[in-house]
C-alpha cells in the first residue's frame, strides 16, 4: 500500500479521503484517464482530470529524461503513484542534527509517494521508457517554489 509520513496530511482529513487513496483509485481506473493522456517531447506533460473543494488530480506524462526541478508545493499537501513506467523522487532537508539529508525512493508501478508542508522533492523518469503519474493535490495544486541543495544548508529557495 503506502506509507504516510508525519506532517503530510491534516488529521482533520478522513482516512478515506486521505490523496494517496485518490490517487490509487483513480490509477486503478483506466477508463478515468487513459483517453486523455498526452506526451510533450519538450517538457513532461499535466492535464486536469478531477477537480472537487477537497482535491485536485492531475495526470503526468514523463519522457525519458523528464523532471521537475526540486521544488515545494507551497504548504499543500498530496501524493502521486505511478502507473506506468518508472520514477524517482530526491527528497531534500534537514536532518535532526541539523545537516542536509538527501533521500532516493525508485518508484515502479503501483508506488505511491505522499508530501505535505515543507516537503521538498523532485521527481524524474530516468529510465529508458515513458512514464505516466496521478497526482493529487488537497484542497488544490498550490504552484511550487523552486529550490537548490545546498551541501551545507540543505534545501534554499531559489
Amino acid at each position: 500500500m503506502f506509507a504516510v509520513p508525519p506532517n503530510t496530511v491534516p488529521a482533520e482529513r478522513p482516512a478515506l479521503l486521505h490523496p494517496a487513496r485518490i490517487a490509487l483509485k483513480i490509477a486503478a481506473d483506466r477508463s478515468r484517464w487513459a483517453h486523455r493522456l498526452r506526451y510533450d517531447p519538450a517538457d513532461r506533460w499535466v492535464g486536469l482530470i478531477e477537480k472537487t473543494d477537497e482535491h485536485e488530480v492531475w495526470l503526468m506524462s514523463w519522457l525519458p529524461g523528464q523532471h521537475t526541478e526540486l521544488h515545494d508545493h507551497n504548504g499543500g499537501h498530496g501524493a502521486f503513484t505511478v502507473v506506468q513506467g518508472s520514477l524517482v523522487e530526491r527528497v531534500a532537508r534537514v536532518g535532526a542534527d541539523g545537516r542536509p539529508v538527501e533521500l532516493v525512493h525508485a518508484l515502479t508501478t503501483g508506488q505511491t509517494r505522499v508530501f505535505g508542508p515543507s516537503y521538498v522533492h523532485e521527481v524524474r523518469n530516468s529510465g529508458p521508457d515513458p512514464a505516466v503519474s496521478i497526482h493529487v493535490f488537497g484542497p488544490r495544486r498550490q504552484g511550487m517554489t523552486e529550490y537548490r541543495q545546498d551541501l551545507v544548508k540543505g534545501p534554499v529557495k531559489f
